[in-house]
């Protein structure tokens, strides 16, 4: 039996398929992380744990007759999942009258699922050992201005570059934003018949993105570039069969993934 367990329900080929889809094409929909890291990935869920180099620290050290690499260890894949219940009957009833099937629970749960990787991405879990882009304790910070007032937006996103840019760290940059800062920025300059989200948006190359996930009045500016930091994918987002109780299938959502940041200075974080 595969690790998904599809092979222990009676569901044809043709749900699984549907199934696959909608879970695909939600997690395109919400996920944001995806849009700009790089993926590392995916390696399969027998892959349980990958290093994380810091590459500033990276050396190998001898002693005694023994060698080591500094500056790496070993990080666990976390699994984020969330799981959804769909009632026999309503599946029967579909199947028998050739009613599509009414995926909304799936639906939500991949979203969910999509919101769990992004917030791990950003957040990180520190009670579990995980760094996310704006919790890296080496991440630099810029005091962030009213992005609702003149140019502030376009001024504090083009510091930041620059501020990257003495750091020797080149290569293609995205900032990220909250929704409120995101409309904040849909205003006209004056003499300049542009929103400050488009100017904003030209400094970054169309690397612009908005996230919920980052709640209100946050930002992060990253050099995303595969050497500073990228997302380590096991398995990519997919439904597992759990059980049938009381003639209802039990589904479950599921990845296993994780930001692996390799250079805290690559993020500017606004705060």
């Amino acid at each position: 039996m595969s690790y998904l367990a599809r092979e222990a329900s009676d569901l044809s080929g043709e749900f699984w398929t549907e199934l696959d889809t909608v879970v695909v094409d939600t997690a395109k929909k919400f996920l944001t992380g995806r849009r700009f890291l790089h993926l590392f990935g995916p390696l399969g869920i027998g892959v349980d744990s990958i290093a994380v180099d810091d590459v500033d620290k990276l050396t190998e050290k001898a002693e005694d007759g023994l060698l080591i690499t500094a500056g790496r260890k070993y990080i666990q894949i976390p699994t984020i999942y969330d799981d959804f219940k769909s009632f026999a009957k309503d599946l029967e009833i579909s199947k028998k009258a050739g009613f599509p099937i009414d995926f909304s629970k799936a639906v939500a749960s991949a979203s969910a699922c999509a919101f769990k990787e992004d917030k791990l991405i950003y957040f990180g879990n520190p009670a579990l050992g995980y760094t996310g882009l704006l919790t890296a304790t080496g991440a630099n910070k810029i005091n962030k201005k009213d992005w609702g007032k003149g140019e502030n937006a376009f001024a504090d996103v083009a510091a930041a570059i620059e501020l990257l840019m003495s750091k020797s760290i080149y290569g293609t940059y995205s900032l990220i934003v909250s929704p409120d800062l995101y409309l904040q920025m849909q205003r006209l300059q004056p003499g300049t018949g542009l929103l400050e989200a488009d100017r904003v948006e030209k400094l970054v190359e169309g690397h612009l993105y908005k996230s919920p996930v980052l709640g209100k009045a946050s930002a992060v500016l990253v050099c995303a570039e595969a050497t500073n930091m990228d997302l380590v994918v096991g398995q990519d987002m997919a439904a597992a069969y759990l059980e049938q109780t009381e003639l209802n299938h039990s589904f479950r959502i599921l990845e296993t993934a994780f930001p692996r940041i390799k250079k805290e200075k690559a993020i500017v974080v606004f705060a």
